[in-house]
Order: structure tokens, then sequence, then C-alpha cells
């Protein structure tokens, strides 16, 4: 599919060509670029995201949904987040490299320094060293991508969301997670692409989405390679 390309500071995005640009606003630290905020015209999905209120599942439904896919022979690489609780209390947020298992604070009620969301503060170091990177690997050598989640800690990381923007533009599946209340010119730009579909995760669909999203992924991959 013919494309174009938008600066967004060192990262560029990626756009098909049926798509439109409106208006301009910024991204990355002061980074001003144009967003894609329209789509139209038929076009095979290849960023699978999902979305819903708090504790309903999310993380569940994409274990299940990438550890199905790695058993099915794929190699799958990317980003985690998981809540840790100490005492039945949560005192944090992980992060989790899935190809390796390496592990990191996203966010800690201890954390000395970092920006703050609620009680937390967000570790910026682990965020990008480890949580960007992972997401980079997996661009460069996995089959399928892994983003949990685009949030409102993970915004706060340039490097986060130049990785993002990597994933997103690459012709490799993209499985995540999307924050329900989150708003940011790089949600709107992926909630809006022709290649996205967005799918929101209720106590009523909870238990079968990750089929339906192990689906969707093969069909991608089928279609690809045809």
């Amino acid at each position: 599919m013919p494309s174009f390309t938008v600066s967004v500071g060192k990262a560029k995005l990626n756009c098909p060509s049926s798509q439109k640009l409106v208006f301009i606003t910024k991204l990355v630290n002061t980074s001003a670029f144009k967003i894609i905020v329209k789509g139209f015209g038929d076009c095979l999905k290849r960023l699978f995201f999902i979305t819903g209120a708090p504790g309903i599942g999310k993380t569940t439904v994409l274990l299940r949904t990438v550890e199905a896919l790695k058993n099915m022979g794929f190699r799958v690489g990317g980003m985690l987040s998981r809540e840790v609780r100490e005492g039945g209390t949560r005192v944090g947020f992980e992060i989790v490299d899935f190809e390796t298992e390496q592990r990191g604070w996203l966010a800690h009620v201890n954390q000395p320094d970092g920006p703050q969301v609620s009680k937390y503060r967000v570790n910026l170091k682990d965020l990008e060293t480890l949580g960007a990177a992972s997401i980079r690997n997996a661009v460069a050598k996995a089959q399928i991508v892994i983003i949990d989640e685009i949030g409102p800690m993970e915004l706060f990381s340039s490097a986060f969301k130049e990785a993002t923007i990597q994933a997103v533009n690459s012709d490799k599946p993209v499985v995540g997670v999307i924050h329900h209340r989150a708003r940011d010119p790089l949600i709107d730009a992926v909630r809006t692409r022709d290649d996205a579909e967005i799918i929101e995760v209720t106590y009523a669909n909870r238990g079968g989405i990750h089929n339906l999203l192990i689906n969707k992924v093969n069909q991608f991959l089928k279609e690809k390679t045809s």
C-alpha cells in the first residue's frame, strides 16, 4: 500500500496513503508534527489493541494471547506491565521483557524521583532501558510485538513513545493494551489508523477475546506470507 512519512522528533510515523492529515499538535517533547486523525478505505488489520476498565482483565487476556502464539511457534517479544502487591496492597508496577523475562520497575510508591501518577512515581530509567528497549528488540527480531500498555505512566517517556512508533511503523503485527482513559496524540494516531483495531474488554466477553486476537494475528500473518 502506498504510504507517506511524518517526522516525530527523531522518529517517523509511516501512514497509509488512504489516511489524511488534518491538524498539528505535539508528541515528543516540543517536536511539532502532523497527526493522523481520520482514515478511510479498507485495510488489513495489523495493530490489535485491547482497552477496558481497571481490573477487567486486560493483561490476563493479553498474556493468554501471546503465550498461545508463542506455543504455536511464533517468536514473540516486547513489553508487559504487571501490578505488584505486598500484603494485599498494591505498591507498584513492574516491567517485564516478554522474551528475556528480565524485570524492572515501571512505578513504585517508594520510587524516590520521576513523574508522579497518583501515589506512584515513574521509574523512567527502567522504562527506557528495559521497556522501550524490549519493544525495539521485538521490532527488530520477533514476529509479533507486544506493547503493554500505552498509558499515563509510559507516556512520560519519549523513548517509549518512539519505540511504540517504530512498532506501529513496522510490517509486524502488534498486540497491546491502551489505557481506557489516557489521552495523548500518540493514542489518537493509533486509534484512527486504518490498520488498527481497538477491542474493549468487558466481563461478558473477556473469556473469549484471546481466541479472537489469536485468529486475527494468524490471519494477518497468513495474508502477509501469501
